[in-house]
C-alpha cells in the first residue's frame, strides 16, 4: 500500500505541481511599483492644488509661531510651545496627506461608509468623555496630552459618505426620496455637533452639506424647501443659547453690550488690522499678540497676519484660497465620475467657506463663531483633518491624470418608479 502511494507521488511532473502553485510576486516588483507611483509626474493641477497646500501650513506654521509666542512664554515658560505642538501636528498631517493620496479611489469609495461609522461613533463620545472648551463640548482629552475634536473629522467623513451614496443613485436624482437619506445624514451630523453647542462648526458643516447636494442636482423646489427649512430652525438655535445672543447682539450694536464679555475679540481684532495699515509692522512686531486678543493664534490669527503684513499680507492669504478653490474646481472638471466630482466639490466648499467665514468674522462682517481659518490657525483637528481631505482630492488627480479622459455621461433621471415603466 505504501508503495503504491509513493509510485503515485513520483507519477505527478514536476511541471503540473508548479502549475498548480499560486505565483509569487517578488518583493523588488512590489516596492518598484510603490516608487513609480509615488515618483510619478504628475499633472499641473495636482502640483499646483500640492504647493498652495504646502505654502499655507508653512505660513501657518510661522503666524502661529508669532502670535503665541507672548502666551506661550508666560503660561509655560517657553515661546514655543504651541508653535512646537503645532509643527508636530502638522508633520501628521502631512503623512497623512501623502500615505491618503497614494490610496486608489476606490479603496477610499470602499472604506468611506466605515470612516462614517466612526466619525459618529467618535462624536458620540464627546457626551461621555468630553471636556468642555469655553462653553463647547467638543472635545476629547486623551491622556492629557493633547485634544482631538470629532467634529473636524465627521466633515471629511460625511462628504466621503454622502457623496457615495449621491454616486450610487445617479439614474433616481429627480426622486425625493433619494435626497431624504443624503438630507438625513447630514442632519445627524450637524444635529450632534450642535448638541455640543459648536455653533461655528455646525454652521459650516451647513453651509458644506446644502452646497454639495445643490452641486450634485438636487431639484430645485426641494432645495427651496431646505433652505426654508433652514431659515425657520436657524433662528430657534440661536436663541437656545445666551452666550449666542449676546453675540449676535455685540455684532448688531457693539457699543450696546458689555466689551468685555462679548465684543472684546471683535474690537481688538480690527483695531490690530487697522494698525496694520497697507504694509503691516513687520512680522513678530504685532502689539495684539501681548495677551489683548484671547486664542489669538486660533480663530483670530488672520488679525496677527493683517497687524504684522498689513494690507497686503491679507490680500495675499485671500488669493491664496482663492487659487485653492480654482485648483480644486479645474480638478473637478477634469472628471466625469459622480464621486469624485461630488467629493471635490464638497471639500472645495468646506475649506473656501470657513476660510471665507473666518476672516468675515476678524472684519465684524459676522458675529463671533469660533471657526478657525483652515491650513493656517492652530489646532491639531482641524489642521489634520484637513489635510487629509487635501489628500482625497490628489488622489483623485492622480487618477484623472493616469487615466484617459472621458465625456461626462449623460444620466436619463427620474423617479425609480418611473424608470422602472420606461424600462
Amino acid at each position: 500500500m505504501a508503495s503504491q502511494k509513493l509510485k503515485s507521488a513520483r507519477a505527478v511532473s514536476p511541471r503540473k505541481i508548479a502549475k498548480t502553485r499560486k505565483p509569487s510576486i517578488p518583493i523588488t516588483a512590489i516596492s518598484r511599483a510603490f516608487f513609480d507611483r509615488v515618483f510619478k509626474a504628475q499633472s499641473i493641477e495636482f502640483y499646483r492644488l500640492l504647493g498652495i497646500t504646502l505654502f499655507l501650513v508653512a505660513f501657518g506654521l510661522v503666524m502661529v509661531l508669532s502670535a503665541s509666542s507672548i502666551d506661550s512664554l508666560v503660561a509655560n515658560n517657553n515661546s514655543f510651545e504651541v508653535a512646537g505642538r503645532q509643527l508636530v501636528f502638522a508633520a501628521v498631517g502631512l503623512v497623512a496627506l501623502s500615505f491618503v493620496s497614494l490610496m486608489s479611489v476606490e479603496y477610499i469609495k470602499s472604506k468611506a461608509k466605515l470612516f462614517f461609522i466612526g466619525a459618529m461613533g467618535l462624536q458620540l463620545a464627546v457626551f461621555f468623555i468630553g471636556i468642555d472648551v469655553n462653553g463647547n463640548r467638543n472635545w476629547i482629552d486623551v491622556f492629557g496630552l493633547f485634544t482631538i475634536q470629532p467634529s473636524e473629522f465627521l466633515k471629511v467623513a460625511v462628504i466621503l459618505h454622502v457623496s457615495l451614496y449621491l454616486s450610487t443613485q445617479q439614474q433616481y436624482l429627480d426622486d425625493p426620496k433619494v435626497w431624504q437619506r443624503a438630507i438625513f445624514i447630514s442632519a445627524a451630523a450637524i444635529a450632534l455637533v450642535l448638541a455640543g453647542r459648536d455653533l461655528g462648526t455646525g454652521l459650516i458643516m451647513l453651509i458644506t452639506f446644502v452646497g454639495l447636494m445643490a452641486l450634485a442636482g438636487m431639484p430645485g423646489k426641494l432645495l427651496n424647501m431646505v433652505l426654508l427649512g433652514i431659515l425657520i430652525l436657524t433662528p430657534l438655535a440661536l436663541m437656545s443659547s445666551t452666550s449666542r445672543m449676546g453675540r449676535i447682539t455685540a455684532w448688531l450694536n457693539p457699543n450696546g453690550v458689555d466689551p468685555l464679555n462679548y465684543n472684546w475679540q471683535s474690537e481688538h481684532g480690527m483695531w490690530a488690522l487697522a494698525a496694520g495699515r497697507v504694509f503691516g509692522a513687520g512680522l513678530g512686531e504685532s502689539k495684539m499678540k501681548w495677551s489683548w486678543i484671547p486664542e489669538v493664534e486660533n480663530d483670530f490669527i488672520f488679525a496677527i497676519i493683517g497687524e504684522e503684513l498689513g494690507l497686503v499680507g491679507a490680500l495675499v492669504v485671500i488669493l491664496l484660497f482663492v487659487f485653492l478653490a480654482f485648483s480644486m474646481l479645474r480638478i473637478m472638471q477634469r472628471t466625469s465620475d459622480p464621486f469624485k466630482r461630488n467629493v471635490v466639490q464638497g471639500v472645495m466648499l468646506w475649506i473656501v467657506f470657513q476660510a471665507l467665514v473666518n476672516i468675515a468674522v476678524v472684519l465684524r462682517l459676522l458675529p463671533v463663531l469660533g471657526v478657525p481659518l483652515p491650513l493656517i490657525s492652530a489646532g491639531g483637528s482641524s489642521l489634520i483633518s484637513a489635510l487629509t481631505a487635501v489628500g482625497v482630492v490628489l488622489a483623485i488627480e492622480r487618477e484623472n491624470h493616469s487615466q484617459p479622459r472621458t465625456a461626462r455621461p449623460q444620466i436619463q433621471r427620474g423617479s425609480k418608479s418611473s424608470l422602472r415603466r420606461k424600462a
